[in-house]
C-alpha cells in the first residue's frame, strides 16, 4: 500500500510539474485564443466564440492572409532573418553630426491582418517626410505580401534590431520613436502572429528588458493595442516617453479585418501629428478625437495613456529646433478598401 500511495504521489507531482511548465510560456495557440475572445467586431461589441465568428480563430480573420504560394517556404523565411536584418540595417543612413536625431522602429505585430501593416508603414512614411527621419528608419512587419520585403516582426528581430541602432545612434542625445501595433490582451501580453510560424507573444518585460540591454536614453514609445496601458509601468523612466492606445484595463476599437488603420492611428499619426509638431499635442487631439467616436458609437472608451518626463520633453524640443517640419501626409487607404474604421 505504501508502495503504491508513492507511486501516486511521484506521478502526481510530475504531472503538476509538466503543466506548470507548459503555462510558463505564452503558446501562439493559447495567445491567440485569447487575443479571439476580446478582439471587438466593427460596431464595438465582443465577438462571439464560435466557429460562425472570424474572430473566434485568428487565422481565419482574413482568408487572404494565408501563406503565399509564391512565398519561400516557414523555413526558409525564418532562416533568412539575420541577413534581411543586416541589409535593413546596413540601409541606415549615418547621423547627422552636431544635434539629436530621430531614429524610428515600426513593428507590425499581427500578420493575420493588414491594419497593423497599414498603420506601421504610414507612421514610418509620416516620420520620414515629415519629421526628417529619412534614412533613419527600419520595419519589421509579418504580413503574407511583404516576407521577402521587411524583416519579420519577432520579439527576436525586435531586440537585434534595437541594439543595431543603437549602435548608429548617439546612445545619449539621439531618440528612438518606437511604434508597436497589434492586438493586446487584458493580461498585457502583445499578440505577435505570422501563421504557421510559432513566434512568442511580448510582455512588458520583455520591452524593457530590450532596452535595458540596449542602453538608448532617450525613448518615445507608442502602443497600438487593446490594455496597451499595461505596459507602462515597466517601461516608464526620467527619459522615456509612453504613449498607449488604451488604459491597462480598456480595449481600443478599430483593429479588425474591415479597418484601414485602427481609429487610435488614424487620430494620433493621421491626424495628430500632422496638425500638430509635439507628441503631447498630437496626443491631446487624438484623446479627443477618440473621445468623440467612442461616445458617438456608444462604446465604452478606451481611455489612451500618455506618460511623459521633462527630461524627454527638453530633448524632444531639442530635436524639433534641429529640423524642418514637412508637409502634413495624407493617409491613402489600400485600394479596394473602404473608408477608415473610425469614419463609419
Amino acid at each position: 500500500m505504501r508502495r503504491l500511495l508513492a507511486l501516486v504521489f511521484v506521478l502526481t507531482f510530475a504531472c503538476g510539474a509538466l503543466t506548470a511548465a507548459l503555462l510558463v510560456r505564452h503558446t501562439p495557440s493559447v495567445v491567440a485564443a485569447h487575443v479571439a475572445a476580446q478582439t471587438h467586431n466593427a460596431d464595438g461589441d465582443l465577438a462571439a466564440m464560435d466557429s460562425t465568428s472570424d474572430d473566434a480563430n485568428p487565422s481565419d480573420a482574413d482568408s487572404s492572409n494565408d501563406w503565399p504560394d509564391d512565398a519561400e517556404t516557414p523555413e526558409q523565411v525564418i532562416y533568412a532573418q539575420p541577413h534581411m536584418l543586416r541589409e535593413a540595417v546596413a540601409k541606415l543612413a549615418p547621423r547627422v553630426a552636431g544635434k539629436p536625431n530621430l531614429f524610428f522602429i515600426g513593428f507590425a505585430g499581427d500578420g493575420e491582418e493588414d491594419v497593423f501593416l497599414n498603420e506601421a508603414e504610414y507612421a514610418r512614411t509620416l516620420f520620414a517626410k515629415r519629421f526628417a527621419a529619412a534614412g533613419h528608419e527600419l520595419l519589421l512587419a509579418n504580413n503574407p505580401a511583404t516576407l521577402s520585403r521587411f524583416p519579420l516582426a519577432t520579439l527576436t528581430n525586435l531586440e537585434t534590431a534595437v541594439d543595431a541602432v543603437a549602435e548608429k545612434m548617439d546612445r545619449d542625445n539621439d531618440i528612438l520613436f518606437l511604434l508597436l501595433t497589434s492586438h493586446g490582451t487584458d493580461d498585457h501580453l502583445l499578440y505577435v502572429a505570422m501563421d504557421p510560424l510559432p513566434l512568442d507573444s511580448i510582455a512588458p518585460e520583455d520591452l524593457a528588458d530590450v532596452f535595458a540591454k540596449a542602453k538608448i536614453r532617450y525613448k518615445a514609445i507608442v502602443i497600438s493595442a487593446c490594455y496597451s496601458g499595461g505596459f507602462i509601468d515597466a517601461l516608464k523612466d526620467d527619459t522615456t516617453m509612453i504613449v498607449t492606445a488604451a488604459r491597462a484595463d480598456r480595449s481600443s476599437f478599430g483593429c479588425g479585418s474591415d479597418s484601414d488603420i485602427t481609429d487610435f492611428g488614424r487620430a494620433f499619426f493621421v491626424d495628430g501629428l500632422n496638425r500638430n509638431v509635439t507628441f503631447t499635442g498630437a496626443f491631446a487631439e487624438a484623446n479627443k478625437l477618440i473621445d468623440g467616436w467612442e461616445t458617438r458609437d456608444h462604446d465604452e472608451h478606451s481611455l489612451p495613456q500618455l506618460v511623459t518626463t521633462p527630461r524627454i520633453e527638453a530633448q524632444l524640443k531639442l530635436w524639433r529646433s534641429g529640423i524642418i517640419i514637412g508637409a502634413p501626409v495624407p493617409f491613402v487607404a489600400p485600394a479596394g478598401s473602404d473608408a477608415l474604421t473610425a469614419a463609419r
